[in-house]
């Protein structure tokens, strides 16, 4: 039979968002790991935070609202609130009654900048991997490194002389003509993000204004280890990695296997791997000059492994990009940029290891 289609809505609901959610649902690991994470930041909210003054939102539930964002790829805070409003889903995991108030997108946005400057996003992917280490997931000893451009949130018309002299009319739609302009980092600006450098990654391709974001990741189950954002330059990728090389080593105490591109294939970049305590498993340049990496090295079945698993890092630039935001940041300034790459990977540690670990039936 048939039924009737009623529109009387209801006006009370005995059934809450915890039981709606189902037990097997993906965010309910996520959240019990993202809470593990959180409940070590506890000290450092306190710190951010006036023990008087009117409440604002609690830093726990802003970060699970950033970290929704980023897998859902909700690209705007005022779209964020508006699924928080009506999805029950986003309600539960965020940390929100039934009958709470949703906040407005501009007051998030002003209470995550509490966050971003105090560098919340570099403690909470800490948090995150140290639940992957005792859980057995790390190796601590072979890794894989590599950069990839993020594109910042600036237009090739705001690259623009220093001296404000742009060339143009004035008006805000005419396209500058650069013909026969010299244009370098010593005499030009990006006008919106002064802090973003006009790159490219590779020869053929387009010059954008972008900074380099950097990955160290653990070759064992592919997670993020370090992860680094800097200015766009030629020599970013190589500096970062040895930032992030001696971070891992712990100054040289430790002995690491570090698979690259032949990218890093140069006599520097060897020697400093080497003297921070790292092998190099670089990829061989062979035909243009004696590659840096000989048999000592490429005789062993671990280059070889290295050389199969270091591809895998591309996956994590490829989530990063295609879900996380990341292909072009919206936002302004390499610390804001930054700390958002670093919270990205640490979401995409949340989630590589959701898969990785055992679930409860």
């Amino acid at each position: 039979m048939r039924g009737d289609q009623q529109q009387q809505d209801a006006m009370f609901s005995y059934v809450s968002a915890e039981k709606r959610v189902p037990q097997d649902h993906p965010l309910r690991a996520i959240r019990k790991m993202c809470d593990e994470g959180l409940r070590a930041l506890s000290r450092k909210f306190d710190e951010l935070y006036s023990p008087t003054g009117r409440p604002s939102i609690p830093p726990e539930q802003l970060l699970r609202g950033l970290l929704l964002q980023v897998l859902y790829t909700i690209r705007s805070e005022r779209l964020l609130m508006e699924q928080m409003d009506y999805n029950l889903l986003f309600r539960w995991f965020v940390g929100l009654q039934m009958d709470d108030e949703v906040w407005d997108a501009t007051v998030f946005c002003k209470n995550r900048d509490r966050l971003i400057a105090g560098d919340v996003a570099q403690g909470f992917f800490h948090g995150v991997l140290e639940q992957a280490r005792a859980a057995g997931l790390l190796s601590d000893e072979h890794f894989s490194v590599d950069g990839t451009l993020v594109q910042a949130w600036a237009g090739q018309k705001s690259f623009q002389p220093k001296s404000g002299d742009g060339g143009g009319s004035g008006t805000g739609n005419e396209m500058p003509d650069f013909r026969g302009q010299k244009r370098s980092h010593q005499t030009h600006e990006s006008t919106t993000d002064p802090e973003s450098r006009l790159y490219r990654k590779a020869n053929g391709a387009e010059s954008k204004l972008a900074y380099l974001g950097h990955v160290l990741m653990d070759n064992r189950e592919g997670l993020v280890g370090e992860v680094r954002l800097t200015q766009a330059n030629g020599y970013a990728e190589r500096e970062a990695a040895l930032e992030m090389i001696r971070e891992r080593s712990r100054g040289g105490k430790r002995r690491l296997t570090v698979g690259a591109d032949k990218g890093y294939d140069t006599q520097d970049v060897a020697r400093d791997w080497r003297g921070a305590g790292a092998t190099p498993h670089v990829a061989q340049i062979t035909q243009q000059h004696p590659s840096a990496i000989d048999g000592r090295t490429t005789r062993h079945l671990g280059y070889a492994q290295s050389q199969k698993v270091r591809k895998r890092i591309e996956e994590v630039f490829g989530w990063m990009k295609t879900i996380g935001l990341m292909r072009q940041s919206k936002y302004r300034g390499q610390d804001r940029v930054g700390w958002m790459f670093v919270f990205t990977a640490a979401v995409y540690n949340l989630v590589r290891m959701r898969r990785l670990l055992p679930q409860p039936s």
